[in-house]
């Protein structure tokens, strides 16, 4: 059965900083990406991972954040770096066998987390 566990979410000042974490269980992915869901609004992709090396960014990421997986792990990062309020929102884990970009950005991913908050207050 396949799992993705969330951890590292929490509570910063804005400019501070958090690491996100993505444990998946039960099969490896092409394809690993982090999305978000701010209130009141639909959920975004933020940053997507194919294999080890290629990656893609929301453009509202600006150099901020940074994606990376460990497959021996099987594991993937999000490390968010000068945290704004607007980026306050739940982040979701999702993954996919597949290893198109175009599925990762319109988040059609076959497998996702149940999320973890992060708040970046002013």
């Amino acid at each position: 059965q396949v799992q993705l566990v969330e951890s590292g979410g929490g509570s910063v000042q804005a400019g501070g900083s958090l690491r996100l974490s993505c444990a998946a269980s039960g099969r490896t992915f092409a394809s690993m990406a982090w999305y978000r869901q701010a209130p009141g609004k639909e959920r975004e992709f933020v940053a997507g991972i194919i294999w080890s090396t290629n990656t893609r960014y929301a453009d509202f990421v600006e150099g901020r954040f940074t994606i990376s997986r460990d497959n021996a792990r099987n594991t993937v990062d999000l490390q968010m770096n000068s945290l704004k309020p607007e980026d306050t929102a739940v982040y979701f884990c999702a993954a996919d066998p597949g290893f198109q970009f175009a599925t990762l950005i319109r988040g059609s991913m076959q497998y996702w987390g149940k999320g973890t908050l992060v708040t970046a207050s002013s």
